[in-house]
């Protein structure tokens, strides 16, 4: 079904849909950087332009759209996407990550994107206009992510300390130093190859709903792609510094090794989930990281608490964007 949706709607909704991807990567910056941030290897301005040219390049290897194939078309039913849905949807993600940056909290701009979907859809249609198998997918990924990165960042990380046994800490730090370089690089392709696909799943959602592009489609225009990984990579380079903080040293100290193991570990999981068409929280993966190489060297390196807070946030990611857009679905009908 074709809504009406007027030329001035559509292109603010598109906008609005770039502003989220621009905060996403402005949010989400701290997951590709803070560990090589904190651990001294770049200097922060350096590491957000790298990380920010790696988001863009993910354009030209992550080629399969799968992830915005899933949030475009498998989390809520089509026939229930109009204006309306879209703007509660944006609004109550962009709500969120305002408001977990704020107080640098390290969440996931994903799940606060589809928690924003289910919350403006069910506002609209009730729980009948969710797609159960995409959403029980996603869902299953916030434990799965981190689980994986954890997994991962550990394997690394037992790994790198069996190979370089006899290496003296000196030779050790020095050599992880430049191959950080290539992990935190490898991040950032991963995060800007999951992150901006999200977004392109939204505005292909939209153009699909208002009759500019076909449900049988393949691909989106060429111009949302480039937009959306423009966008995502602008955002990266404005860089979230309260949640650098938090990522990089609150959880746990990291030395170089460490972040390379943590940043390896976590672009493992994310290659793989983004081939699966999982859109997963990069937040939560690295986090997971982040957490394993820290309880590899010894449990009590990692700061349970603060990583206790930050699953806190999680659980909340999603009822409280899905909330928030519902409101904002309301007030899309009064002032739209």
């Amino acid at each position: 079904m074709t809504i009406q949706i007027s030329i001035y709607v559509l292109g603010l909704l598109i906008a609005l849909a770039l502003l989220f991807d621009f905060m996403n990567g402005f949010h989400d910056a701290a997951n590709a950087i803070a560990t090589v941030v904190s651990t001294g290897v770049l200097k922060p301005q350096t590491a957000v332009a790298m990380a920010a040219t790696f988001n863009f390049v993910a354009i030209f290897v992550f080629h399969q759209l799968t992830v915005a194939a899933t949030v475009g078309k498998g989390t809520i039913d089509p026939t229930v996407i109009d204006q309306y849905v879209i703007f509660g949807a944006l609004m109550g993600a962009i709500f969120w990550n305002l408001f977990t940056w704020y107080y640098g909290i390290p969440s996931s701009s994903s799940h606060a994107l589809i928690g924003g979907l289910v919350g403006a859809a069910v506002a609209k249609s009730g729980t009948g206009a969710l797609v159960a198998a995409g959403l029980w997918k996603t869902v299953a990924f916030i434990v799965i992510a981190p689980v994986l990165g954890f997994v991962f960042g550990s394997i690394m990380m037992l790994l790198v300390s069996w190979i370089f046994v006899r290496s003296t800490p000196r030779k050790v730090d020095k050599w992880f130093r430049r191959l950080q370089l290539v992990s935190a690089a490898a991040y950032s392709l991963g995060h800007g190859g999951n992150d901006a696909q999200k977004t392109i799943g939204i505005i292909w959602m939209l153009l699909i709903a208002a009759g500019y592009s076909n449900v049988a489609d393949k691909m989106p225009p060429l111009w949302v792609i480039i937009s959306c990984y423009t966008a995502i990579s602008f955002g990266t380079l404005f860089g979230g510094w309260r949640i650098v903080k938090t990522m990089g040293q609150k959880i746990t100290k990291l030395k170089p090794v460490g972040g390379f193991c943590a940043e390896t570990g976590g672009a493992i999981t994310l290659f793989f989930s983004t081939a699966l068409g999982i859109p997963v929280s990069t937040t939560h993966t690295i986090t997971g990281a982040i957490v394993g190489v820290g309880s590899a060297q010894k449990m009590s390196a990692v700061r349970w608490g603060v990583a206790g807070n930050i699953v806190w946030a999680w659980i909340f990611t999603i009822p409280a964007s899905a909330f928030v857009a519902a409101v904002a679905w309301w007030i899309g009908h009064h002032i739209m």
